[in-house]
């Protein structure tokens, strides 16, 4: 009698951990659905979202009801044995449609978080990545409104904001804010433009490279903005650059078009007039003012901030857009007039532009 009931209970607990094991081997999205229903979901993995404080208790419930872990109680016993129910951390978590049960609480605890990116582009102004950071999913928006103005009281600044962004590719989580990334693109630009004003002075210093007409490193972040805005030929941005350092240590205007337009504002329609080239009441009107503009125009990566400390050593003092996202550099204004004549009047086509098309 006691041998059978042995036998019983030992057959019921191998059939328990047979189920169990069973269980644990299903795959997500396994329960609750029809085939073909099965078989639609199976091409898609499943996010996670586990906020702070949740238990895993409430999530695998949760989870149950929604229709893709087949068994709540299975999940949980797991967790119990391995003793890492405590281990789950806040964040989205992505689970492939291939996982099995067993694999949830490895993917949860042990694996990375789900990521987002925001883009900002080298050559655009502040304003043009408001519409990127306000569409830009999952991220908490908590800067209202989100403008300019806002942003410049957010990261302390006395002057404008613009050109203080670093351009490049930032990484989040989900519940990240607007602010934070902000933060960091402006802390990235602080450190950048540190970097590269910290080299230039070193080579002052042991007499490597001259003494350029900058006074301060934001001057010289100023001029890599309009460096910036001139071409997107990394060969061109060091002769772009000499080219105006050379015109602003013989006194000569800047002349360059992009800081009329942005100072131009809204009212730039897409086309430059010689009204607009006279205007003396725009402080960016670099035919009328001698010197750098009062502040970036764009936003400048670490390759014009470069151009701008180690510009080219030439004579040339114009240069013209050939129309193919290049430009002929002048030593003369005679020179100089018979390639705006041969380039921008003669050779004007329909694809014609000043700087290289967009990737």
């Amino acid at each position: 009698m006691l041998k059978k009931l042995f036998l019983l209970i030992l057959l019921s607990g191998i059939s328990f951990i047979a189920v169990i094991i069973y269980a644990l081997q299903q795959p997500i999205n396994a329960v609750g659905n029809s085939v073909k229903d099965n078989e639609a979901n199976n091409q898609d993995s499943i996010v996670v979202e586990i906020k702070k404080g949740q238990t895993l208790s409430q999530l695998a419930y949760n989870w149950q009801a929604q229709g893709w872990l087949p068994h709540a109680k299975v999940l949980l016993l797991q967790a119990r044995i391995l003793d890492n129910a405590k281990d789950l951390k806040p964040g989205e978590f992505e689970l492939p449609a291939s996982t099995r049960v067993y694999q949830i609480l490895t993917l949860l605890t042990q694996g990375s978080s789900k990521t987002y990116k925001v883009s900002f582009i080298e050559g655009t102004r502040l304003i043009d990545i408001l519409p990127r950071l306000k569409q830009a999913p999952k991220l908490i928006q908590d800067i209202q409104p989100l403008t300019t103005d806002n942003i410049q009281k957010i990261l302390g600044l006395e002057t404008l904001a613009e050109g203080w962004i670093y351009p490049d590719t930032y990484v989040y989580h989900h519940g990240d804010s607007v602010s934070s990334i902000l933060k960091q693109a402006h802390a990235r630009m602080q450190s950048v433009l540190n970097e590269e004003w910290q080299s230039y002075q070193n080579k002052l210093a042991k007499q490597q490279i001259k003494q350029l007409p900058y006074k301060t490193a934001y001057e010289a972040l100023v001029m890599a903005s309009i460096v910036e805005k001139e071409t997107g030929q990394a060969s061109e941005r060091p002769e772009i650059a000499g080219v105006f350092v050379r015109r602003l240590e013989k006194n000569m205007r800047l002349e360059t078009d992009p800081t009329v337009i942005y100072g131009l504002g809204e009212d730039y329609q897409g086309n430059l007039r010689k009204k607009h080239l006279r205007d003396r009441s725009n402080p960016y009107n670099t035919y009328r003012t001698k010197g750098l503009p009062p502040t970036p125009i764009a936003l400048a990566g670490r390759a014009a901030i470069n151009a701008a400390l180690n510009p080219d050593n030439g004579d040339s003092l114009y240069f013209v857009a050939k129309g193919d996202g290049s430009h002929y550099f002048s030593t003369t204004l005679t020179e100089h007039n018979k390639a705006v004549r041969e380039y921008q009047i003669y050779r004007r086509s329909k694809d014609y532009r000043s700087a290289p098309a967009a990737k």
